[in-house]
């Protein structure tokens, strides 16, 4: 039913739903608060998060091993930077595919099969023997993730609802996705100098595992918008992700062909006029992969702008700063995955100071503070030299880049997501995370194409090994700054906060029932412009149980 309040500012959505069902803000639903007191919630949490983590942390676990993976495999420098790039293109290219899937065929199906998968490839990553099955494992282990990922956060959008708590959540999904690329490092290093390079893959197993069982345990199903697999848009699908791997593939063969050779010049080519055609696709298509009407919701292209900055920065630290420290300072996988913790430490207190101020100040001037922050930081890491130490010339700037990075993270998820509606949860979250990991792809492909190019023509110049390395490193880490200080002007496109709307007092006469009903009051959004005014954009303004009618 639907009431008008008398104040004429706009309609209030009042719809009734029976204690002990599913739906959203009712009891009984996964992680929903009613009366401030929280359900299966923090559950839920644990799990979204435990499976974000794993998947960004494989991202960066192997960075540390890749020494020893080059040495054991017999691998070329460029078959080494495609163990990165093979898992960051199947993921970027198949994260819109993975968070639609979620949205239309159930987010507890979707996140089995997603973790099944990816454990399955760390199975089978691990116990490669050359150069092209670990490329080929990686590539499906980022199809796993593509799926997997999308749908943590999109479960955690539909069992918080807006608000306090959904903030809590987000921060600390924040906290894990952003903290995970640091700590892979750490881990990557203790798994490679203690046991074997295998390990970093080996290790995703019984976590898998766990998680299976902890999510068939913990999670409910939400109900599918479609049950069949050609209601998907493939086309969509196909083009957008042959335009990424295109446009990455042409960016690496410039360490071969040039800039400006026809090989180079015919596949960016192509690589436009495929993700041209996907726009094209989208703006037709009856079952889009990504709705257009999606990005009239505030912030959603801007945030997406930034997390690609942001993971353009991230991976060019994480990849340069393992192989300087190794390479040019001959530390030992552990000491140079301890050598980083520093971020991740930054990163989880940054996190949690931006959950108790977002909701006060908004997420704007938080994420421009943090991308000033974090490029700060990049911008001091690339003045590295060969006779530098760690203590001079690495710990301040990791602490600055962890403590920008978390900020950054935490307030871009919030503004990418906030009053998306819940139909097109896994869509806002396969966008955002489809951001990061453009970025890092392209941009770890550029950055990394630059970086050999300064080395070469150093060595070229007589210049001693280590010496054009750390040039080479140097050179790489400063063009991911300028790239990342580009996040502080994207800020300021970004909304202003504008104050919630006030709960509105809603008299709600005795409804017969046998047993209570809940009655959900909300806000609707008068700029909704589908039909679907009823959609809880704004959070749970009035949930009251009322009790059953005497007589």
């Amino acid at each position: 039913m639907s009431q008008r309040n008398g104040s004429g500012s706009g309609p209030v959505e009042v719809s009734q739903v029976r204690a002990g069902s599913a739906a959203p803000g009712a009891p009984g639903a996964p992680g929903v608060t009613v009366g401030g007191a929280p359900r299966a919630g923090w559950a839920v949490l644990a799990v979204c998060c435990l499976a974000q983590f794993m998947v960004v942390l494989d991202i960066s676990i192997v960075n540390v091993a890749l020494p020893a993976m080059q040495d054991d495999l017999h691998m070329s420098s460029g078959g080494l930077q495609w163990v990165i790039n093979a898992y960051t293109l199947a993921f970027a290219g198949l994260l819109l595919f993975g968070g639609r899937a979620a949205d239309l065929f159930g987010r507890r199906r979707v996140f089995i099969l997603g973790l099944g998968l990816f454990t399955l490839a760390s199975l089978v990553g691990g116990l490669a023997q050359n150069e092209g099955q670990i490329i080929a494992a990686r590539a499906v282990q980022g199809l796993g993730g593509a799926v997997l990922a999308p749908a943590t956060l999109s479960l955690l959008m539909t069992s918080f609802t807006e608000g306090r708590e959904r903030t809590r959540a987000f921060g600390a999904w924040g906290a894990t996705a952003a903290s995970g690329g640091a700590f892979g490092t750490v881990l990557g290093g203790v798994l490679t100098d203690v046991a074997d390079w295998r390990w970093v893959l080996f290790v995703n197993v019984p976590i898998g595992v766990v998680l299976v069982a902890a999510a068939r345990a913990v999670l409910t199903e939400s109900r599918g918008q479609v049950s069949r697999l050609r209601d998907l848009d493939v086309p969509g699908t196909l083009t957008v992700t042959g335009g990424l791997v295109l446009l990455v593939y042409a960016i690496v063969r410039t360490e071969t062909d040039s800039w400006t050779s026809a090989t180079t010049l015919g596949m960016l080519a192509a690589a436009v006029v495929l993700l041209g055609v996907f726009v094209a696709i989208e703006a037709t298509s009856a079952s889009p992969l990504v709705p257009l009407g999606i990005f009239r919701y505030p912030g959603i292209a801007v945030a997406n702008l930034i997390a690609a900055f942001l993971g353009a920065g991230m991976f060019a630290v994480f990849f340069f700063l393992t192989l300087y420290l190794q390479r040019v300072h001959d530390f030992s996988p552990l000491r140079a995955g301890l050598s980083m913790l520093p971020m991740p430490i930054m990163i989880i207190i940054a996190s949690q100071l931006v959950t108790r101020i977002i909701g006060r100040i908004g997420p704007r001037p938080i994420i421009g503070a943090g991308a000033a922050l974090g490029s700060g930081g990049l911008f001091w890491l690339s003045a590295i030299t060969v006779d530098g130490t760690y203590w001079g010339e690495v710990f301040g700037p990791a602490v600055l880049m962890g403590f920008g990075m978390g900020c950054t993270m935490v307030a871009m998820v919030s503004a990418a997501t906030s009053g998306v509606p819940m139909r097109m949860a896994g869509l806002a979250s396969g966008l955002v995370n489809t951001g990061r990991q453009i970025g890092a792809a392209v941009g770890l492909a550029a950055v990394t194409t630059l970086a050999t190019h300064r080395t070469e023509d150093r060595s070229r110049a007589g210049v001693p090994h280590l010496e054009a390395l750390t040039s080479g490193y140097s050179f790489g880490l400063f063009v991911a700054a300028c790239v990342l200080v580009l996040g502080v002007p994207a800020a300021l496109l970004l909304p202003r906060r504008r104050p919630a709307a006030a709960a509105v007092e809603v008299p709600v006469p005795a409804v017969p029932a046998d047993d209570a009903t809940v009655v959900v009051a909300a806000v609707a959004d008068p700029g909704e412009a589908d039909g679907e005014s009823s959609e809880l954009k704004q959070g749970v303004q009035v949930a009251q149980a009322v009790p059953a009618a005497e007589g």
